[in-house]
């Protein structure tokens, strides 16, 4: 009896805690799914790239090759999630802020103040794209993304969602107008927001610089390992508590050759005895134990020198590094000072809304950006991060890579251009990315006059200008995919970072950079002609060949199997496509 009673019990309970879980609310962001027409496209047709080849630029072909993509950046995306899969070391965004002042469109439409579901298209379309912007970032990779105050808790819970709370670095305020706008009724906004994540925390690093260049001019030495300056190592700071008297293991004594180039915690014959004590007779400390001073000994991060009264002194190389605080304040940040004013001395007029501060992307890419990275920003609006990246390059020798993505949207001319009688050609002129994106990389690039006449010297560079376009797939007809691969072959150069044709024949083409070939081969049948064009070329090669299937032809190529890579086309790029559009 008691048995049965138990497990009636055990079954109400049961019940009752299903009804519980049905009623508890999950935490995290909620919004209407508002399809969006240029991801609901994709589901009939593929994007591709296309290369505008009249807007290339070439000045040295031993550097990188910067990539503009013209085009919706969702399909910049879809594009780059098959070129550029977990290659990208840094993102930086300044998408749309959704002020409510017809700033952006959504399904060709202004979302303004009084439309009802402005946030819920808002987190939409920024969704679809960090999914696929996260899956772009190596291992160690970081995404950047500016926000001001309208959608700043829906990004920070959209970010915590698509790249994991425990992945957040940081969120800066950055000072970009200290005297604030004067037209607001309570608070003159003076700040915007810079959130920071990182694909994996646990292994990515920030450069190990200093933001201040007045700061970073003191660490004037350098060895192997960077720049340092030379700091005491006796702890002058910290009031009493770094005495002698209440940190006696921190005093010790320390022993050094007359030529100062040997030291130790052993005493030695002849080597001076070096204790922590100031000039004014003060018994301070050290600045680590016995053990902690010996580990950088050993490291040679250690070194002895005399001061002007001839006496020795302990030193340690203090490297060039600093905390890096979570509000940003210099005037360097000013968006108009160094944002707007910057734009127009550029392009000799003033065409573009609120570009962002160069300096501060100088710094954010300076902060996160290795010497050889690739950084994306698909929003790139005016172009700043593209900039940014040629003058931090030429300032310490790197060699990083860009990829900006934007629309060719007319930024709210579209009446008066029709209104003035343009060809539908020359209007798609005055879009953003071809009047303002392109002319300043351009002139960047090439050097420029200001509009006071004066002399700018080109930062040198090179880049390639494509526009996404697309081929219509409803169905995997054997047609569909040979279409496909015809009309890839821009992605594959992407892809491959070949861009020079070298070979263009009837079944085959070959390309190649500085120091790599990529070929595709159209037809089965000619396979041999294309391994006797490569029979030359001692360096590996990359090899697409079309399949209607997933073959790779590895029998055809044993002979020469160790010289190259095979990759079936189109079934490489459609896997992609529907990992992204299921």
């Amino acid at each position: 009896m008691n048995n049965k009673m138990e497990i009636e019990k055990l079954k109400t309970e049961i019940e009752r805690l299903k009804k519980e879980l049905k009623k508890k609310k999950k935490y995290g962001l909620v919004w209407e799914d508002k399809p969006e027409d240029v991801v609901e496209m994709c589901k009939e047709k593929l994007p591709v790239l296309k290369e505008v080849k009249s807007k290339e630029i070439i000045t040295d072909k031993t550097k990188p090759v910067n990539l503009l993509i013209e085009g919706d950046n969702y399909h910049a995306l879809s594009v780059l999630n098959y070129t550029h899969k977990g290659k990208i070391d840094v993102i930086y965004i300044d998408p749309p802020y959704n002020t409510g002042a017809r700033d952006w469109k959504y399904n060709n439409d202004y979302v303004d103040e009084n439309d009802g579901y402005k946030h819920s298209k808002w987190i939409n379309m920024m969704s679809s794209r960090l999914n696929l912007a996260r899956k772009l970032l190596t291992e160690k990779g970081i995404i950047v993304i500016a926000v001001d105050h309208n959608e700043l808790f829906n990004l920070g819970l959209l970010c915590d969602q698509v790249f994991r709370e425990e992945n957040r670095l940081g969120i800066v305020a950055v000072v970009h107008k200290s005297e604030g706008r004067n037209q607001e009724k309570f608070f003159g906004t003076s700040h915007e927001y810079m959130f920071f994540y990182a694909k994996n925390k646990k292994v990515c690093n920030f450069q190990k610089i200093v933001l201040d260049d007045s700061v970073a001019a003191s660490f004037d030495k350098e060895d192997e390992k960077g720049k340092f300056r030379l700091n005491n190592y006796i702890r002058t700071g910290g009031g009493d508590q770094n005495l002698k008297i209440n940190k006696q293991h921190f005093f010790y004594p320390i022993y050094v050759s007359k030529e100062l180039n040997d030291i130790s915690l052993e005493k030695k014959t002849g080597y001076s005895k070096v204790l922590p004590i100031t000039g004014s007779g003060q018994e301070r400390t050290w600045k680590t134990t016995k053990e902690t001073f010996q580990d950088r000994l050993e490291d040679g991060e250690i070194l002895a020198q005399k001061d002007d009264g001839g006496n020795v002194q302990i030193y340690e190389k203090y490297r060039e590094d600093q905390v890096i605080k979570t509000h940003w304040i210099d005037v360097r940040y000013h968006a108009i000072h160094h944002g707007t004013k910057v734009l127009e001395n550029i392009l000799g007029e003033k065409i573009f809304d609120f570009p962002k501060s160069l300096y501060l992307l100088f710094d954010a890419l300076k902060l996160t950006a290795k010497s050889d990275a690739i950084i994306l920003d698909f929003f790139a609006g005016s172009g700043t991060t593209g900039h940014a990246v040629l003058e931090l390059n030429k300032k310490d020798g790197g060699n990083r890579k860009f990829i900006l993505c934007t629309n060719n949207e007319l930024n709210g001319f579209e009446k008066e251009l029709l209104e003035r009688g343009l060809s539908e050609k020359e209007i798609q002129e005055h879009g953003i990315c071809r009047r303002v994106t392109y002319p300043r990389i351009n002139k960047v690039i090439n050097g420029y006059k200001t509009s006071k006449g004066e002399k700018i010297e080109g930062l040198g560079g090179n880049l390639k200008y494509f526009k996404t376009d697309f081929v219509d797939y409803k169905e995997s007809t054997d047609r569909n995919k040979i279409k496909l691969t015809k009309e890839a072959v821009e992605m594959l150069s992407v892809k491959e970072g070949t861009f020079e044709e070298v070979e263009n024949r009837v079944g085959f083409k070959i390309f190649k950079n500085h120091d790599h070939y990529a070929g595709i081969i159209f037809d089965q049948l000619a396979i041999e002609d294309f391994k006797k064009a490569v029979k030359g070329i001692k360096s590996k090669i990359s090899v697409y060949i079309f399949s209607l299937g997933d073959d790779s032809f590895e029998d055809e190529f044993e002979d020469i199997r160790q010289k190259v890579k095979l990759s079936p086309i189109p079934e490489a790029i459609l896997k992609v496509y529907r990992r992204i559009y299921k």
